[in-house]
């Protein structure tokens, strides 16, 4: 535990809040998985004011989960893993975790009783009760949907790879984090006029507005290419005047 940051000293010291995720499965690395939790996660943080830094997706393999939750864990506030807790013999996220800490894992009490609200006691196998194998020092976080917990140590949450789980456990921990003051996010709206006619003068107010962060993001549309461009940032002020100088260049791009 005291190899961690914590994220309240840090937020005392007027740091920014900030998180990074590490995907775990070589189903997701294969393709044959699809993953929908890093976007759920993203969409949570921005909301409490959290800045999402990093995402990196690693395969089962114990030597690459160490390594990934030592370097993102020291780099920033928080840390979320999603896959990995499950009673198979490839789920080694809990373990691995465990070895990132320098700490013992074997079955848990409470993360047993959790399962005991799921399953008869006859039921609770070898397999199943790999979901109870809980690092020690951790704190558990409540799965509602089958009961078999995920974990926070130190500044890591570690939880499920199933979607509708994962979001139910992310909900459980949304409370005990803390954020940064929340981003304001505008949208103009740029039409067809092409990324080469803006570029340039959106680049001189990106320079003009350090502290914000602004991009262009075309999408196609069956009319042909629509482009949006997106100011964020926590200055509410700032955004404003960067939006009202972005709106002026295309508004001069019109004429």
């Amino acid at each position: 535990m005291s190899q961690s940051s914590d994220p309240q000293t840090s937020r005392a010291q007027g740091s920014e809040v900030t998180a990074a995720v590490l995907i775990i499965g070589d189903e997701i690395l294969s393709g044959r998985t699809k993953d929908k939790n890093i976007g759920t996660i993203a969409d949570m943080l921005t909301e409490i004011g959290v800045d999402l830094r990093e995402v990196r997706i690693v395969p089962d393999v114990q030597a690459e989960i160490v390594a990934a939750v030592n370097a993102l864990r020291a780099r920033y506030t928080y840390l979320f893993t999603s896959g990995g807790i499950g009673p198979t013999h490839d789920d080694i996220t809990a373990d691995s975790v465990a070895a990132a800490f320098g700490v013992g894992i074997d079955i848990d009490p409470r993360a047993r009783a959790m399962l005991l609200e799921r399953h008869r006691p006859e039921d609770l196998n070898e397999a199943r009760l790999r979901m109870a194998r809980i690092p020690d020092g951790a704190d558990l976080i409540a799965n509602p949907v089958t009961k078999a917990p995920g974990f926070r140590i130190g500044n890591v949450f570690v939880m499920a790879g199933v979607p509708q789980i994962m979001a139910a456990m992310l909900d459980e921990i949304r409370p005990t984090l803390t954020g940064n003051a929340p981003v304001i996010s505008e949208t103009i709206e740029a039409g067809a006029i092409p990324e080469g006619n803006f570029a340039g003068g959106l680049s001189e107010i990106a320079a003009a507005h350090g502290s914000l962060s602004i991009g262009s993001y075309p999408s196609m549309t069956p009319d042909g290419f629509r482009n949006r461009i997106v100011v964020r940032g926590r200055d509410a002020d700032a955004v404003a005047a960067a939006r009202a100088a972005i709106e002026k260049l295309l508004e001069e791009l019109r004429v």
